[in-house]
């Protein structure tokens, strides 16, 4: 796959929507892909042009490049370029799974995470990284694993780290539930309709520190329409969106929202759509700009 022509950054190795008219004017957001399971490629950039063209916000799309060829290249684990725009960044949305980039690139995730800024992770980000290569790297605790920085950053930045599958993988969807308590919270403003095909993740160590918003229930199939599965998987169910803060080397505590949901097929879900605008804003500390419904149309063809 190779970038469009529209909006291409330097060397086409990512994607620029520009910011406009909307509240969020002023406000970069850079969106990472890499993974080679969901489609993350797909996803992130229409992600992209929806905060941009409906909401106003500068978004910069970054991609698993091959060095060779310049092409997006899901399976290529080592390479994303343009890390650098985090510099300046005033959210980061993460979708990566199982990445070893060269400490030149890792470091600029690192002082974004450590700086307190906002982060929304989606799906493989409990697993966003894998240090198989180069054990040595100064980032090597960063790994999904890791013992020395207990699941690494998964665990300790977003709430935990990969598990397993809980719903059965490919067989198996989600719906979104609202968990006890937390109807009132901003980002579940006008989400009223959470299902994606994908399946419900494990969970193992997520604490009392997080905020779940939504429940997973298990659906006994692959269509919107068909019934939660029956008996222990759905008692109690697993959540699957969830707020907490990280405080990171620079002293300053960041607003941190995940879901587990987030494949590219997931987000033909409005309801999903709606929940990571809002997430945006919240994590901005702007969630008295999230209207009664935001506007979470797709621009173009998304499909």
């Amino acid at each position: 796959m190779f970038l469009p022509a529209p909006g291409r950054g330097s060397e086409a190795q990512w994607v620029t929507y520009p910011g406009g008219d909307g509240p969020g004017a002023g406000h970069k957001v850079v969106l990472i892909a890499g993974d080679e399971e969901y489609r993350s490629e797909e996803a992130m950039p229409m992600l992209g042009k929806l905060l941009s063209v409906r909401h106003g916000f500068e978004c910069v799309v970054l991609f698993s490049i091959d060095a060779e060829t310049g092409a997006i290249d899901p399976e290529e684990q080592t390479n994303i370029p343009g890390l650098e725009a985090l510099g300046d960044a005033d959210l980061m949305v993460i979708a990566t799974r199982f990445r070893e980039l060269p400490d030149e690139q890792m470091k600029h995730i690192v002082d974004y995470v450590e700086s307190g800024r906002p982060i929304v992770g989606l799906r493989t980000a409990t697993h966003a990284f894998s240090y198989q290569r180069n054990p040595d790297s100064p980032y090597a605790h960063w790994h999904f694993r890791s013992e020395e920085w207990p699941g690494g950053f998964g665990q300790q930045v977003l709430g935990d780290t990969w598990i397993n599958h809980h719903g059965r993988h490919g067989q198996e969807s989600t719906r979104g539930v609202v968990a006890p308590g937390a109807a009132g919270h901003p980002i579940l403003r006008g989400v009223d309709d959470v299902w994606g095909p994908t399946d419900v993740y494990g969970l193992r160590n997520l604490g009392d520190d997080a905020n779940v918003l939504l429940l997973g229930a298990v659906v006994a199939g692959m269509s919107p329409d068909d019934p939660p599965v029956e008996g222990p998987k759905n008692d109690p169910m697993v959540p699957i969106a969830w707020t907490r803060s990280y405080t990171g080397a620079g002293g300053k505590a960041a607003r941190v929202f995940t879901t587990t949901m987030g494949a590219s097929t997931d987000f033909e879900s409005e309801g999903l759509r709606r929940l990571l605008v809002n997430a945006v804003y919240w994590g901005l500390g702007m969630e008295d700009r999230i209207p009664e419904r935001s506007d979470a149309r797709v621009v173009g063809e998304y499909a």
